[in-house]
């Protein structure tokens, strides 16, 4: 593993926004160019993951919302075992509709210093971090959920307000990097 960078905080730039990365689709796309008019979800993601398993219809319905409301939305899978063949077809049963993308040499997740999946990061409109965190306060098991922490930050988002809690613990799998 590379020598880490200095922890993202809360107000800082996206990082390698401009830097491309390979969408299941084939397309090279940036985070800048993913970003829409209210800002961008970032979020770490795999496959295999039971973490992942447990949160994909949660997964699925914040990263619709985020979109519903001009949030772009970029999955980014850093695992070192990432292929986009594997990818497209995990992205295709659960009906994405947003980027997801390869990251197999780990420069983003170092980058944003991620080491889980699931693990968020919400820029506003200016590209500005403003959350980073989990999805919620119950990644293993969705009925035990009290605090819906992205969700809650979104809202605050789009209300132009800074979110009440800018960033939570992240408990899921390690990133398999090299």
């Amino acid at each position: 593993m590379r020598m880490a960078e200095l922890p993202l905080e809360i107000g800082a730039p996206i990082p390698k926004a401009d830097q491309a990365l390979k969408d299941i689709s084939g397309k090279e796309i940036t985070l800048n160019k993913a970003k829409q008019s209210n800002g961008l979800l970032v979020m770490f993601s795999g496959n295999d993951c039971p973490y992942i398993e447990r949160n994909k219809a949660r997964t699925v319905e914040i990263c619709r919302y985020a979109q519903a409301n001009q949030i772009g939305v970029v999955l980014i899978n850093s695992n070192a075992n990432a292929n986009l063949e594997s990818m497209k077809a995990y992205a295709g049963a659960q009906q994405y509709t947003w980027y997801y993308v390869a990251d197999p040499a780990a420069a983003f997740a170092e980058a944003f210093q991620a080491t889980h999946t699931p693990e968020c990061y919400l820029f506003n409109q200016s590209g500005t971090l403003m959350y980073k965190g989990a999805i919620d306060d119950s990644p293993g098991n969705a009925d035990a959920v009290k605090n819906r922490h992205l969700n809650n930050a979104i809202n605050d988002l789009l209300a132009k307000k800074t979110p009440k809690v800018s960033s939570t613990q992240v408990l899921g799998c390690n990133i398999k990097r090299f």
